[in-house]
């Protein structure tokens, strides 16, 4: 990987780093309120993945998926006015944190429900599929999901129909607080894919070098009509579950060995030239001014709240 393609993959990390660590701040004052995952410590796996993608290519996502939404290039401005749950948010304030949505970049939004996604993906790659066009429908979720039906059907499903679909696992082996080897008999979850027969793949989900490339591999055999991948990007969260979690199901030492492989930090330790200053004062600019747009956002009137809404009286 050249130069600038590092530069580019650092410059994306630290902006999600950033941000969701202003995204605490706010959530302290009280700026952003409901749930807020942080995806801290996994920002390699969206920015891996991203790369390897066309505009025309589908993203659905999980509740954790503001780094995935910012790598697809949605404008930070709209994801914080969203978090604000102001109307020039990406959903117009009514998804907040887990539900990002923007048509524009085809990103098909967070899922509040665990694999939730999951079908979702394997309708929109069918679709693609009997309309002949040449797209690949990415679906990231996490460890917990495999242990859902919805997992084991949606696989089945996308091996049976031969679906342009790439399934990106976010295994941070803590799902939402259990370990995963008291989730799962199987600790291997690639080799559980590859039961479906469907070519699977473990990576290295701290290294984006390695994401992207995963990723450019599998979406060129999608697009030569292989079929479906699956990608188990091993990774870890440097923060708890959520902003409500006390976080008592593993020690801070784990977490901060966990930390001299963070992925800002192993790209820099490749790439030394890489300007951190410039790509941090960057960052603070782009942070101050979405911070700016949310806090001057408007709310929704109430004369709008049944806006979108489905009724029976509507129907008729």
């Amino acid at each position: 990987m050249d130069l600038t393609l590092a530069e580019n993959f650092y410059r994306q990390m630290l902006l999600i780093r950033r941000f969701e660590e202003k995204c605490v701040e706010m959530y302290s004052k009280e700026k952003i309120r409901g749930f807020l995952h942080l995806t801290i410590g996994e920002e390699a796996v969206g920015v891996g993945v991203m790369h390897a993608l066309t505009p025309e290519d589908a993203i659905l996502a999980t509740y954790r998926e503001h780094g995935q939404a910012l790598a697809r290039g949605i404008h930070p401005n709209r994801i914080m006015a969203e978090m604000y749950g102001k109307v020039e948010g990406c959903s117009r304030g009514r998804g907040g944190s887990m539900h990002l949505f923007d048509a524009a970049t085809r990103f098909y939004g967070g899922s509040a429900i665990v694999a939730g996604a999951l079908p979702v993906a394997v309708g929109m790659a069918l679709a693609d599929k009997m309309m002949k066009r040449k797209r690949v429908t990415v679906c990231f979720f996490g460890d917990g999901a495999v242990a859902e039906g919805e997992f084991h059907e949606s696989l089945n499903l996308a091996a049976l129909w031969h679906l342009p679909i790439l399934f990106v696992c976010e295994n941070n082996r803590y799902a939402m607080g259990t370990a995963i080897e008291f989730s799962h008999s199987e600790t291997n979850l690639a080799k559980k894919a590859s039961c479906y027969r469907i070519e699977s793949h473990q990576v290295d989900g701290m290294d984006v070098e390695a994401v992207a490339e995963a990723a450019q591999n599998a979406a060129e055999s999608i697009r030569a009509g292989k079929g479906p991948v699956f990608l188990e990007c091993l990774t870890y969260r440097f923060r708890a579950h959520s902003m409500f979690d006390a976080e008592l199901y593993r020690s801070k030492s784990e977490v901060e060995e966990w930390k001299k492989k963070d992925p800002l930090l192993l790209l820099y330790q490749r790439y030394p030239s890489i300007d951190i200053d410039k790509y941090e004062s960057e960052a603070a600019y782009i942070i101050n001014e979405a911070v700016n747009f949310a806090d001057n956002g408007t709310w929704e009137p109430i004369e709008d709240l049944t806006r979108f809404v489905y009724t029976q009286e509507a129907a008729q």
